[in-house]
């Protein structure tokens, strides 16, 4: 059976999956890497994150279902254009496929005022949030959706107005992918509607063994 890897993004760690797993079915052979961990020390930028992430899905064996929320669809979806044959299904939750320049901007001026004990719950720590952030400005993938074969569900909480846009571009663009809006939540759906979401997947993944 396929492992399915689910990854966090950037505002929080592998925990914040705990409570979608707990109500999901069949959830033994799901893993949940912390992004910090992964990069084993190695200086917090995205061309180190992204293959650090590699290597941690290239040492399982056989196909793997992705799953990634914000930063963590990012990664998936980077991987799914890379290594098209290893990628079971995706799911994107939340993930912009080009980084909004402004709105990127203006986090990083409110990160900038932020303690920095507010960054123990999120994936890095105030230094590498920054420095992860600054290598990310230019990614773009509008090109290369159209190139994702695999079965794909994107999701995206109806509150989440940042990446509605990303949303329908992904669901227009990726031939054989479906669209679900999530009602009365935001961008961080496996922590807003963790019981909803951990439906929709058990149902999605019944269907894509």
């Amino acid at each position: 059976m396929a492992a399915k890897i689910l990854v966090h993004g950037s505002g929080h760690k592998a925990a914040s999956w705990k409570k979608t797993i707990s109500y999901m079915t069949n959830n033994e052979d799901i893993m949940c890497p912390n992004l910090s961990s992964i990069l084993e020390g190695k200086e917090a930028s995205y061309e180190n994150l992204y293959s650090s992430f590699v290597k941690y899905c290239n040492e399982m064996d056989g196909q793997i279902h992705l799953c990634g929320l914000s930063l963590g669809g990012i990664l998936t979806l980077n991987y799914a254009f890379d290594f098209p044959q290893k990628v079971k299904t995706l799911v994107l939750i939340g993930t912009p496929y080009k980084v909004p320049k402004a709105a990127f901007g203006f986090q990083n001026i409110i990160f900038r005022f932020l303690p920095k004990s507010i960054f123990e719950t999120m994936a890095f720590d105030k230094k590498d949030t920054f420095a992860l952030g600054n290598t990310m400005k230019s990614l773009d993938f509008s090109d290369k959706v159209k190139n994702i074969k695999c079965p794909t569900l994107i999701l995206c909480g109806k509150k989440d107005r940042a990446n509605m846009k990303s949303a329908y571009y992904l669901s227009q663009n990726i031939k054989n992918s479906e669209l679900k809006i999530i009602e009365n939540t935001g961008h961080v759906v496996n922590e807003e509607s963790p019981e909803i979401l951990a439906k929709i997947l058990t149902e999605y993944y019944s269907f894509n063994v």
